[in-house]
């Protein structure tokens, strides 16, 4: 596993790291025995940064989490998130008070006394992201939290963040289904020294060897509610992602390995930060971070799944507000 900074002089990591949503049934029914598996076969594989937050199935993620940190808590960089409440009237909160609410019950959840990157998951929309600083250099100061780090932000609001003090990362969507960040977020993070986490690098299963089949989600399948995968949409995108497949097949890598390479390729600031609770599929992921493509491999790729080819917008109505828009 090749290993890449988190952040400008942060700790080296796996380009590949794990995401834990999936674990609490956000894409279907998980097995608790299953996941504590994924995640040691990871550490393993060299996959030792593994993401959370205190909104995946409303805590249960941290707490299942913490099982496994009993007996591997100085091999895993640990990063989870706040700043989501999951309350219709107010969906956001960044208020000094929340935060510190948000750190200590996650704190308390994983059976830590210190998460190594603390992320604001969303930005308050009115609230100057220089006073969220404050608060999370604060936390950090008191040794609670190591590194900060932002989610799904502009790049003009990374860009002042940083006038405010250090980033470590900034999670994004990215991947050869979403390439938003390439409009600038990819740029920002290279110039001021700061990590991307893309999640969803495999585009929410697009990219997984047997491809998905949306009329068969079952019932709390995020997917749902994602325009991607309605009916006239995912007609569209099908021959594509078939063609991508046919491609990757025909250079002997699946292609969940090919996309994570491609997404590796796009500068030394992005990692890739899937969420599977399949150890088959976390070999594939972490396979990405073991190969390097030519300029002629990645100027096919480019050619089967041009900038812009995915049909329909990432999020529906509910689900787009939040993640910050820009270009």
């Amino acid at each position: 596993m090749q290993t890449r900074e988190l952040g400008r002089n942060g700790r080296k990591i796996g380009a590949v790291a794990l995401g834990t949503m999936n674990f609490v049934g956000t894409y279907g029914d998980a097995d608790r025995r299953e996941s504590l598996r994924c995640m040691a076969e990871c550490l393993e594989m060299g996959v030792d940064h593994f993401d959370t937050s205190d909104v995946y199935g409303m805590g249960r993620a941290e707490q299942l989490l913490s099982e496994f940190l009993r007996d591997h808590r100085d091999r895993v960089v640990l990063a989870s998130k706040c700043g989501i409440t999951r309350n219709p009237e107010r969906p956001f909160d960044n208020s000094p008070e929340y935060i510190r609410r948000s750190l200590e019950g996650s704190l308390k959840r994983l059976g830590v006394d210190h998460i190594d990157l603390y992320y604001l998951h969303r930005h308050e929309p009115g609230r100057p992201i220089e006073d969220v600083m404050d608060t999370l250099m604060r936390l950090r100061d008191e040794g609670k939290i190591g590194a900060i780090g932002l989610s799904e932000i502009a790049p003009s609001t990374l860009q002042r963040a940083l006038a405010v003090g250090p980033v470590a990362a900034v999670q994004s969507e990215y991947s050869l289904w979403s390439r938003q960040p390439e409009l600038g977020l990819v740029q920002a993070c290279g110039r001021g020294g700061v990590a991307l986490m893309a999640f969803s690098p495999v585009g929410r299963g697009v990219f997984a060897s047997q491809l998905p089949e949306p009329t068969a989600f079952g019932p709390g399948d995020l997917r749902q509610g994602m325009p991607r995968f309605d009916p006239v949409n995912w007609s569209r995108n099908l021959p594509y992602l078939q063609a991508f497949n046919a491609y990757a097949r025909d250079l002997g890598h699946s292609p969940a390995t090919l996309a994570i390479a491609w997404l590796l390729s796009r500068g030394p600031q992005v990692l890739a930060l899937p969420g599977s609770r399949s150890i088959a599929h976390m070999r594939e992921n972490a396979l990405g971070a073991t190969i390097s493509l030519s300029a002629q491999q990645l100027a096919q790729i480019e050619a089967i799944l041009p900038v812009g080819w995915a049909h329909g917008p990432r999020y529906g109505e509910a689900m787009s507000k939040g993640p910050e828009a820009y270009c």
